[in-house]
């Protein structure tokens, strides 16, 4: 009899985490948590009272969510409901469209430094990640369509992108997308779509409505401040939601998540604020950095990249310091991000004390 262990798919051997873990019981407490790219100015009031008012019958599945969640998205964006899904969060859904529509032998294309965990949803599956060069991390349209094989069956792209903020302007997405053979789906990533305000900006949905081989995911982790409730949302060509809904949990929300979310959409005043608040801030954090000689990425999120190449070592050096300080940044698995630390955007008061703090602790370092 032979003596073996129950084997899972071979790809999940090649998951590897995605970003730096430092949490550690020494050193001091940290009190302005800047690594996550959590709003820090939290959900909507009438969010949180809509959570805390559901809890009265927890003991309840709750029934049907989509049918009270999907009309609310549709009515606040514009959109047809038969195209839209909803999940525990964007990463739900994506890794659900993975599974879909990934299997042994296919790949997924993405740009070379996208969003570092994208590789993961291939592996998973027991397929292929690729990944094509960017430009000084932005997505390059020609590598991208020039790394197209026979294999291919899904390009993602992160619009904008995580962690460098980078943003592909409308005319080429849509040059993109015309370079897809029909039967490659194009995963759209929106999680940071609300924060863009450059006119240039597309966020997917048009080509959703013109083409059946696109699907834009979106989430309430980020403008809306509910990272904690896990909710997300697809839209897509019918075939594609009728495909990811299928394979999706029987119960897919958490009921104060689901009312959270309803309540979220519904404060427009919010968003609005959240949205004018963050640029405000990016852009004089953006500018503090510059003046101090610390090289900026221009980003359109709620975080900054930001690249130390001055000494050896430097960025990492750096977050250290700035955690023993309490402050804490977020640093990337990756060699392409070695000289580079990422910062959330946080409250007026948390985000400049760690600006100063950082442009401290380099001048001091260099």
């Amino acid at each position: 009899m032979i003596n073996s262990l129950p084997q899972a798919k071979s790809g999940i051997a090649s998951i590897k985490a995605h970003m730096v873990t430092t949490t550690s019981d020494a050193g001091p407490k940290i009190t302005i948590a800047l690594d996550s790219n959590e709003n820090a100015f939290g959900p909507s009031p009438k969010a949180r009272a809509a959570a805390a008012a559901s809890t009265k019958h927890l003991e309840r599945y709750l029934e049907n969510p989509a049918g009270i969640l999907v009309p609310a998205l549709a009515s606040t964006y514009g959109l047809e409901p038969e195209r839209l899904a909803i999940g525990f969060g964007s990463d739900d859904l994506l890794a659900r469209i993975a599974r879909a529509y990934l299997q042994p032998g296919t790949t997924l294309l993405r740009s070379q430094n996208s969003y570092l965990k994208v590789p993961n949803y291939a592996y998973a599956n027991d397929a292929e990640a690729v990944a094509a060069k960017d430009k000084n991390f932005c997505t390059d349209v020609d590598a991208m369509l020039a790394s197209l094989t026979p294999k291919t069956r899904i390009v993602y792209l992160a619009n904008p992108d995580n962690p460098s903020g980078a943003m592909l302007p409308g005319n080429e997405l849509r040059r993109l997308h015309k370079g897809i053979p029909s039967h490659v789906l194009l995963v759209i990533d929106g999680a940071y779509a609300e924060y863009v305000t450059d006119p240039a900006y597309e966020s997917g949905e048009e080509l959703v409505r013109a083409h059946d081989n696109v699907v834009v995911t979106r989430s309430f982790s980020k403008i809306h401040g509910l990272a904690g409730a896990r909710v997300g949302w697809a839209y897509g060509a019918s075939h594609i939601i009728d495909t990811i809904t299928r394979i999706g949990l029987t119960f897919p929300l958490a009921t104060p998540s689901l009312h959270a979310a309803v309540a979220a959409l519904a404060d427009a005043d919010h968003r609005q604020y959240v949205i004018s608040e963050t640029a405000k801030l990016r852009d004089e954090a953006t500018q503090k950095l510059t003046q101090a000689g610390i090289h900026v990425y221009p980003g359109y999120g709620n975080f900054i990249l930001m690249e130390m190449k001055s000494h050896h070592d430097l960025a990492r050096r750096v977050d250290a310091a700035l955690r023993l300080e309490g402050i804490s940044l977020r640093r990337f698995a990756s060699p392409a991000f070695d000289a580079c630390l990422r910062m959330t955007i946080g409250h007026h008061a948390e985000t400049r004390t760690a600006i100063d703090a950082l442009i401290r602790l380099h001048g001091e370092m260099t």
